[in-house]
């Protein structure tokens, strides 16, 4: 097969793989006569820090799979083409795309051919190859296979900007009905491996700022959402814990689309986007407000409301925590006032140390004062009259300015749901 029709097989199979957008990852350029240069910004139709809109070539290996699993287009049971790359081609391509600016990295997954270390051994000498005999500075992503040893993922890990390990579905119950062929342990040791390595190299740099850096970009994952019957507690309670423990920069959430006939699988009339946005929204809240999934969730309340973001649905239902003082409370407290984010509120912090915030100073900071106004206090006196009871500003925030007047749609590759 030549490589071109390789290309379309296997850069179509990957497409359902949302765990490849990555920030963090510094290198000190290209060696002498390298090729490429990666910084801390986002990749794959990503946008950086600094406003680029960025990408990579996203493949993968090999989508000729031995495993079984109910939910995925390249199941062994499947028919659909199949194809795989060498290393040599996978390199070729890559330094190819990069030289005609087309990319400014590369993104390498694979399905589980012979076995995982052989699949896995493969994909790291990629990398070796471009590191090391290219002398490519670019970005790069590898996927990490569950059950390969020890060795390649260390390895992987000195080649590679990110590494991830995709936790497929959030409970050991899904994973056995849906995909049998695999395990958790399996895993979530890899996962464990990658959280010590990371810290290890991060305390070792601190003493010798020459040693390798290991996965300088950090560690993500991917669940599949929708697929199995879990309640978004279970799945935000499962994230929280990964963040903890595994030193995980990033959990990615995706929506189940329907690629393959099986009786294990819901009928749904359509990819569950909603929920997986409101899940982002929440996982936003563990990580950069200060939220924990208990305060967002409960075992009575199981499900996030799809009317309002989750911040705005806590808020409804704690009605004692506010109205909130604009000019004195603390960073962590103006986290909590819905309208308020991460930016906008180390601006009040800022600006209030010169002169009180008023109503129009609020605007100019950027709080979405059509949400805010029902939360807060500016000087002791309200933002406007409003009448505060948690059923009527839930009423307004539906009806009038304060709610989103178009539903949450995620972007999507042209053909991804067809």
């Amino acid at each position: 097969m030549e490589t071109l029709a390789k290309l379309q097989i296997l850069s179509g199979a990957a497409r359902y793989d949302a765990s490849c957008a990555s920030s963090g990852s510094r290198r000190e350029g290209a060696p002498p006569g390298g090729t490429g240069n990666t910084s801390r910004s986002g990749i794959c139709h990503s946008w950086s820090d600094d406003g680029r809109c960025i990408s990579l070539l996203k493949l993968l290996l090999s989508n000729d799979c031995r495993y079984d699993c109910a939910y995925c287009v390249n199941r062994s049971s499947n028919q659909v083409p199949r194809a795989s790359f060498t290393a040599r081609e996978v390199v070729d391509l890559t330094l190819e795309f990069y030289r005609r600016n087309y990319i400014e990295g590369l993104f390498l997954s694979s399905a589980v051919m012979q076995s995982p270390d052989q699949t896995m051994e493969r994909m790291v000498r990629v990398a070796e190859t471009l590191r090391v005999e290219e002398r490519f500075g670019g970005y790069i992503h590898l996927k990490i296979i569950p059950g390969s040893s020890s060795e390649l993922v260390r390895k992987a890990g000195l080649y590679a900007d990110r590494i991830s390990v995709n936790i497929e579905l959030p409970s050991q119950a899904s994973l056995q009905r849906l995909a049998p062929q695999k395990e958790k342990a399996a895993i979530l040791e890899p996962m464990a491996l990658i959280g010590r390595e990371i810290q290890e190299s991060l305390v070792e740099r601190k003493n010798i700022q020459s040693a390798p850096r290991f996965a300088p970009a950090g560690q993500s994952t991917q669940m599949i959402i929708g697929a199995s019957p879990e309640t978004d507690f279970q799945i935000l309670r499962l994230s929280q814990g990964l963040y903890k423990k595994m030193n995980l920069k990033r959990v990615y959430y995706s929506a189940y689309v329907p690629v393959s006939d099986d009786n294990r699988l819901p009928v749904l009339a359509a990819p569950p986007l909603l929920r997986e946005h409101r899940l982002y929204q929440a996982d936003w809240l563990l990580r950069f407000y200060g939220f924990s999934a208990e305060e967002i969730l409960s075992d009575d309340a199981p499900h996030l409301d799809e009317s309002f973001d989750p911040k705005t649905a806590w808020a409804l239902r704690h009605p004692e925590f506010f109205p909130v003082e604009i000019n004195r409370a603390d960073y962590a407290t103006l986290l909590r006032v819905p309208g308020i984010g991460v930016t906008s509120a180390k601006r009040i912090v800022a600006a209030r140390r010169f002169s009180p915030v008023t109503p129009e100073g609020m605007k100019k900071i950027g709080v979405v004062v059509k949400r805010a106004k029902y939360f807060i206090t500016c000087s002791g006196r309200p933002f406007e009259k409003t009448d505060r009871q948690p059923a009527l500003i839930r009423q307004q925030l539906l009806l009038g300015e304060g709610s989103d007047l178009m539903p949450p749609r995620q972007l999507v590759l042209p053909g991804l749901y067809v």
